[in-house]
């Protein structure tokens, strides 16, 4: 068994205001606080910076889009300096007049930004209407080295999808961190609310067990208009088992280690890549097959 490399990840579970800055402010102490618990990668969650905008469709909430580089990756590069940490922000992007993207930075311990993912999966369903406001992502998938690990970041509708999980995980990739905002209709029953819960859990530890890699998935709470966000942020190590979970309606942080040598220690007992038929996957790439 290879030494033990612990990677403590911080994942900040919240419940947003109204106000963009207060977000903002309230994210980077958050930040201190996890790099206060040993964090060494810190994720917040997916558009931690304002209230969920895609409930509906509103031509003002635009307004909330910035740049990137921007006000929220400069005083979120300050904090990964001033701690040395690496922290995954999650952010509703202005690439240009008309043009917006839902985006991860990814800023690196000392304050570089090593760069951004946009997400590629763009959902439109009640409630999420997020077509309206976001471009797919065009910059493929994408791993990135911190000073800490090899990570990859996927966003919230990507998680459903084994090929992006793939993907980033081809490249090295060692945890996939996804920040997300997903939550249930309460006029839903509850027991769909629970089928819909552990369909979302059992679907990213699948992308560990299948990956070998530890997964990180960081989910808002708190209810905003029509939806009750679920929270219980977790992380899977890359035998699939949950390492620990957030509760579902409370602002949480929680600091988990990642034992990096479990990536190795895994993928030689379940040697998922080595035995793939690379030779017997043509298709993938169309939509759909159609069989005579």
């Amino acid at each position: 068994m290879a030494k033990n490399q612990d990677v403590p990840v911080g994942l900040v579970q919240s419940i947003s205001t109204p106000s963009l800055d207060k977000n903002l402010e309230r994210a980077a102490k958050r930040c201190h606080v996890a790099a206060d618990q040993g964090a060494k990668i810190i994720c917040l969650q997916e558009l931690f910076r304002s209230p969920y905008p895609c409930q509906d469709e509103n031509t003002k909430r635009f307004d909330w889009a910035e740049s990137i580089p921007g006000p929220s990756t400069e005083v979120l590069s300050q904090v990964a300096l001033e701690r040395n940490v690496v922290i995954v922000a999650s952010l509703f992007e202005k690439r240009a007049h008309g043009l917006y993207h839902n985006t991860a930075a990814i800023i690196d311990a000392g304050g570089e930004l090593l760069g951004t993912y946009r997400k590629n999966h763009i959902p439109d369903d009640p409630g999420y209407y997020e077509k309206f406001y976001f471009t797919p992502g065009d910059q493929g998938y994408k791993a990135f080295q911190t000073k800490y690990a090899k990570i990859g970041v996927l966003i919230c509708w990507d998680q459903w999808f084994p090929e992006a999980a793939r993907l980033t995980a081809m490249q090295g990739a060692e945890i996939l961190f996804y920040p997300t905002a997903i939550g249930w209709d309460p006029s839903d029953d509850q027991s769909i609310q629970r089928a819909q819960h552990e369909a979302w859990q059992t679907i990213q530890r699948s992308h560990a067990i299948a990956n070998g890699v530890f997964v990180v998935s960081v989910n808002r709470a708190g209810t905003e208009g029509d939806t009750r966000f679920w929270g219980q942020s977790f992380v899977s190590d890359p035998f699939g088992e949950i390492m620990e979970k957030a509760s579902h309606d409370e602002e949480e942080i929680i600091t988990v280690a990642c034992d990096l040598s479990d990536v190795e220690h895994t993928r030689r007992h379940w040697p998922f890549l080595r035995d793939r038929r690379i030779d017997t996957y043509h298709g993938l790439e169309q939509r759909f097959l159609e069989r005579e």
